[in-house]
């Protein structure tokens, strides 16, 4: 697959995170370029325009727009980690970079807001409120997205909190969605964070707009906290820990143990931390780290890993993720040590595990979901 994106502004080789081989998937989709080529066809940037990007995937859009010294807002710790690495191979200055995650204000108001459509509509719609202080009348606003993943709602977000909206003919499946900042409006509340309450534990439970399963707690997580593990040794991961609620319920089942929470978004681990917090008379010891999976855990540093994997990344499906983590639990994990991994039925997660670990042990299944237990030799 070619790797190099090649617009008016030049050409990049641009990778993806995190690192496949033979990976066929490209770093840019058509919104991209059909973004990049219109900047540029309607000459919109001025040498001294104040730039934010909002939600580039891998980077395509700041390498592309490198010149104007972008801000870019993430939650993804990976964006943020490919755009660098990006930068880098592309040799631009990172200095001329400011990367933000979701949770941080900017520091000014821009002239040229561009936004790519997250796949979550919360997020959308939280990013939209965060964001309006930072427009003034004259920002030239630019939503961009493939056609498939706009649907009514994301038109009906934009107007009621940003403005009124014009769109762009499709080209290459991708859509642009022009807005009109609109002060006159009345910003409704930002519903985020939103919370659930767990009655079993008396946890009120907090959630970003980022994630999963907001409302309540899904009926997998259900699932798994009713076969945690028995036995957990002193160094425990709630890997992809999202909320934090499977790692608070090790944490109230081992409180000498330290449970680090694991996951590359940062709203997630946002969340997890109000969550522990509920945690704090007990004296919980706990690290809430961002990062690729367990690239950044020393090998043989852990005695148990408990893992429901996502199985899709952004708009894109699969289980690289899962595989990826299954692998780097085995390198973390001491001799002895279990990975507990909760999976949908038909993701046949048994066949990696058991080919990464050398064994596999089903402890529990329902009609949706399926329990396994690998443990390290």
């Amino acid at each position: 697959m070619d790797k190099c994106l090649s617009v008016p502004q030049g050409q990049f080789q641009l990778q993806r995170l995190p690192f496949l081989r033979n990976d066929t998937l490209q770093a840019w989709d058509a919104a991209d370029e059909y973004l990049l080529n219109h900047l540029a066809e309607q000459a919109i940037l001025k040498p001294d325009s104040r730039l934010l990007i909002v939600n580039d995937s891998f980077g395509a859009l700041a390498c592309g727009l490198s010149a104007y010294q972008p801000t870019v807002l993430s939650d993804s710790w990976l964006s943020h980690q490919a755009t660098r690495i990006n930068f880098q191979v592309n040799q631009l200055d990172l200095n001329e970079l400011n990367l933000l995650d979701s949770l941080t204000l900017p520091a000014t108001q821009f002239d040229c807001l561009l936004i790519k459509v997250p796949k979550t509509l919360a997020l959308l719609e939280y990013q939209l409120h965060q964001l309006k202080p930072f427009l003034h009348a004259d920002t030239q606003i630019i939503a961009a997205g493939m056609v498939k993943n706009l649907s009514a709602n994301v038109w009906k977000l934009l107007e009621k909190i940003w403005g009124p909206t014009r769109s762009s003919l499709a080209v290459k499946k991708a859509r642009l969605i022009f807005v009109r900042p609109d002060f006159s409006q009345v910003l409704p509340k930002n519903p985020y964070p939103s919370y659930f309450d767990y009655p079993e534990m008396g946890w009120r439970i907090a959630n970003h707009a980022n994630v999963f399963s907001r409302e309540s707690l899904d009926i997998g997580t259900r699932f798994l906290l009713q076969h945690l593990p028995e036995q957990a040794g002193a160094d425990i991961i709630d890997l992809g820990c999202g909320n934090g609620i499977v790692g608070m319920a090790l944490a109230k089942r081992f409180p000498a143990a330290k449970i680090s929470f694991v996951d590359e978004s940062y709203m997630a681990l946002a969340s997890a931390r109000l969550n522990v917090a509920q945690l704090s008379p007990e004296g919980v010891a706990a690290d809430f780290i961002a990062a690729n999976g367990l690239s950044d855990f020393a090998k043989q540093s852990s005695d148990c890993i408990v893992c429901n994997p996502p199985f899709h990344q952004q708009h894109s499906v699969g289980d690289h993720i899962a595989w990826q983590m299954f692998k780097q639990s085995f390198q973390v994990l001491r001799s002895g040590g279990e990975l507990r991994v909760i999976g949908n039925r038909h993701l046949n997660y048994h066949l990696s595990l058991k080919k990464i670990f050398g064994n596999c042990h089903q402890l529990a299944s329902n009609a949706k979901f399926v329990i396994f237990s690998c443990r390290k030799p």
